[in-house]
């Protein structure tokens, strides 16, 4: 049988929120996923530390005012915040980076960031293409820029950048192999896939090529090999049900869901083309 560690559990009382607290960013438990995969993140906005023996890598640090969710998340899992030495992201959109700088503070980890998006980081999101007139956030140095198919590796444990941009325009994908019980999974933290409100691909395109950047995202995101399917929001891969099941003793660990994965991918790349079809008639 699968079982929660029990410090997850434990997190379980920390479920209040103020009413003034947006909904996807209420404190949710901290759990292992599987392997050395950990969830941290908040009730929608997801983030994950990836444990290893020379230290941990965090992929996204949330809103603002997410980095005490995390930080409490990778406490109570019983690991040290100056352990995390990178600070990786799925997009550079305020939702999930914005709380970079504070994480930063908290643990002394090196920055990194796809190519297409240290501008963004770097200026604090106002050059973001979609959102740097209406959000801003604090500005960070990146240390490192990643390249497409680049491999992030820290005490024996790799992880691989998938560029997917569309969602934002240097929108990255990350994959790892994980052991656990015998065997390997392939995980897969899709960085996004929502075409976000306004977003133009032929009369004055957010950015130039957008159109091909979505299509090809989901030629890449169709091509990898997916067991355990994760995501930069919670609802992406139903977090919040899975959990549930988890918590009461699934027989098998509900986060490997391939079907789940394909199935997303599908119901994503069709709203992508409806959207296409609907510019393209000129509504």
């Amino acid at each position: 049988m699968y079982r929660l560690l029990a410090l997850g559990l434990t997190a379980l009382a920390v479920t209040a929120a103020a009413p003034d607290e947006r909904p996807d960013n209420r404190p949710f438990p901290a759990h292992r996923v599987i392997g050395n995969v950990y969830y941290v993140g908040a009730s929608d906005i997801a983030s994950f530390l990836i444990a290893t023996p020379a230290g941990h890598i965090l992929v996204n640090s949330g809103y603002e005012d997410t980095p005490p969710i995390i930080r409490d998340g990778i406490l109570k899992l019983g690991f040290k915040l100056g352990d995390v030495r990178i600070l990786l992201n799925s997009q550079a959109h305020f939702d999930h980076v914005a709380g970079q700088a504070a994480m930063q503070r908290m643990t002394g980890a090196k920055i990194y960031s796809s190519q297409r998006e240290v501008d963004v980081l770097e200026t604090g999101g106002k050059s973001d293409p979609r959102w740097g007139r209406e959000y801003s956030y604090p500005a960070v140095k990146v240390d490192h820029a990643i390249r497409d198919l680049e491999e992030v590796t820290l005490g024996g444990v790799t992880l691989v950048a998938h560029l997917t941009p569309g969602h934002s325009i240097g929108c990255t994908t990350w994959t790892l192999r994980v052991p656990e019980g015998g065997r390997s999974y392939d995980v897969v933290i899709v960085g996004g896939t929502t075409v976000n409100p306004g977003v133009r691909f032929i009369r004055q395109p957010t950015w130039a090529g957008i159109a091909g950047d979505f299509a090809q995202t989901f030629r890449t995101l169709r091509a990898l090999k997916c067991d355990v399917f994760l995501g930069s929001h919670g609802v992406y891969y139903g977090l919040a049900e899975k959990y549930r099941k988890m918590a009461a003793g699934a027989a098998v660990n509900p986060f490997i869901d391939p079907e789940g994965y394909r199935a997303f991918v599908d119901r994503s790349e069709k709203d992508y083309l409806a959207s296409l079809a609907e510019e393209r008639a000129g509504n």
